[in-house]
């Protein structure tokens, strides 16, 4: 695990995001919550109704009850401990193109789509969960609630829905006792939230609401902070971090005032920059993966879990798209994030393609490997082996027994990447890695159809769903 800031950094950094809190302060758009607030210790500000200060003690205070630590499952009730220093766990993304191998041209992501997405994301090993997005074929607030469906349906990973409205993330939630077969929650975390400020310092009423609305089931919550360096927040690295800290703060603060105790991941990972010569948003550029590796930094000096989202900005499966994926891939892994998004994403979280999830999951093995270093003892140095091989087998260490037990651990092996000399690959098929994941998403959308569901809950999450249609006019 390398490191970008040292102690004192992180210490100015947040002792600037503290300062953000106590004197510019943030707005609350919800009344519920502006007074529950006020209530436990926020200044109000007289020449602006939504505006609050947060004081250095109810920081401390409400800091403190936010866990360390939490537990995460899939499907197949295989759990997770979140915390710093856990391995990183990958998930998949949002969007709203789908793009299919090295296409040029974008649909817009409707069933068909996303589900033949979410199936091969299921299959791929080193993807852990998967996000929601916006479907096309429902209203938009219908889009989280069909989609959690689709998820739960064609996955036993964990699920990550996308909120669209605060009313959907109830539905969301009596759609899981379905899913549980009435299990409690609380012991079945098999799915988590979350919601991003608006930045600057501005908390929405649909993300407070979300946030009440969901409270009494300690699901775990991302807060987002999302600021654009140069746009939305300072142009330096550092102001963005300090602004970024201070938002994530607020979030968590305000869920521990409404249910003491949610567990909450930090995330200043999703910060962006904007590209001056063009003035767009840029997700894939090595400020990013600065930004995000100390965002990863600053949870872990606050002792809470983190998160962070790899991208490109490239518009296709290229090889742009593969360079600042690996890239910031790889620095958000060394920095020990708990939670890197991003898999199968590309034009700056516009667009998903199974493809690319198919490439993205070889860079996170490559990235594992290259995360877990080189571990120096008697069994790895090996001098035995060495003494002996190079006395009695002629120098030969493919024959010994140490190889045959260590080499599967030691050298990754994967069939995507060409590993043969350029005869054997141009006798054999001659195929890119695109073209070879291609192949392996056609054979994955070959196999029949698996469901997670049986058709008893499929019909009960239909009816749910029906029921709120009827309840928004539709």
């Amino acid at each position: 695990m390398f490191k970008l800031l040292n102690v004192s950094d992180r210490e100015k950094i947040h002792k600037t995001g503290r300062q953000i809190l106590n004197e510019i302060g943030v707005l609350i758009q919800d009344k519920t919550v502006y007074s529950m607030m006020l209530e436990a210790g926020a200044v109000f500000d007289k020449n602006h109704a939504e505006r609050v200060y947060i004081p250095n003690q109810m920081i401390e205070k409400y800091l403190s009850l936010c866990p360390k630590s939490f537990k995460l499952k899939n499907r197949k009730n295989e759990e997770t401990e979140i915390k710093n220093g856990a391995a990183s766990l990958y998930y998949t993304s949002n969007g709203t193109h789908y793009v299919r191998g090295t296409n040029k041209t974008a649909v817009d992501i409707g069933e068909r789509e996303f589900v033949d997405f979410i199936k091969v994301s299921d299959k791929l090993e080193n993807i852990n969960g998967i996000v929601g997005t916006s479907i096309i074929d429902y209203i938009p607030a219908m889009r989280d609630v069909a989609g959690f469906r689709l998820m739960a349906q064609n996955s036993y990973k964990h699920l990550r829905p996308c909120i669209y409205t605060p009313a959907g993330a109830e539905v969301i939630i009596e759609m899981a006792d379905v899913i549980t077969e009435g299990k409690p929650l609380k012991e079945n975390m098999f799915f988590s939230l979350g919601y991003s400020i608006v930045s600057p310092l501005a908390w929405s009423s649909t993300s407070l609401e979300l946030f009440y609305r969901t409270r009494g089931h300690k699901i775990p919550l991302m807060i987002n902070s999302e600021p654009m360096a140069g746009g939305t927040s300072p142009v330096t690295l550092a102001g963005c971090l300090a602004l970024a800290d201070a938002e994530v703060i607020s979030g968590i603060i305000i869920n521990q005032v409404i249910e003491p105790g949610r567990p909450c991941i930090y995330n200043a990972g999703f910060a962006h920059v904007m590209d001056m010569m063009t003035a767009t948003v840029l997700t894939g550029s090595p400020e990013n993966a600065l930004l995000q590796a100390a965002g990863a930094e600053m949870a872990q000096y606050h002792n809470l879990p983190s998160a962070s989202w790899a991208l490109s900005d490239s518009s296709m499966l290229d090889g742009q798209a593969s360079y600042e994926k690996m890239m910031t891939l790889n620095a958000h892994t060394m920095s020990g994030v708990n939670i890197i998004w991003g898999a199968g994403n590309f034009e700056i979280s516009k667009a998903i393609s199974p493809e690319s999830a198919v490439i993205d999951n070889e860079m996170i093995g490559c990235c594992k490997q290259f995360n877990k270093g080189i571990t120096v003892d008697e069994e790895q140095l090996a001098y035995d082996v060495i003494k002996d091989t190079v006395m009695n087998l002629n120098g030969s260490f493919l024959e010994t027994d140490h190889t045959f037990e260590n080499y599967r651990e030691q050298i990754r092996h994967s069939r995507l990447p060409n590993r043969q000399a350029r005869r054997l690959w141009e006798d054999k098929s001659s195929l890119s890695i695109e073209e070879k994941a291609e192949s392996v998403v056609d054979n994955i959308l070959k196999e029949k159809s698996e469901s997670y569901l049986s058709g008893v809950q499929i019909d009960k999450l239909k009816k749910i769903e029906e029921r709120y249609a009827e309840r928004l006019g539709r």
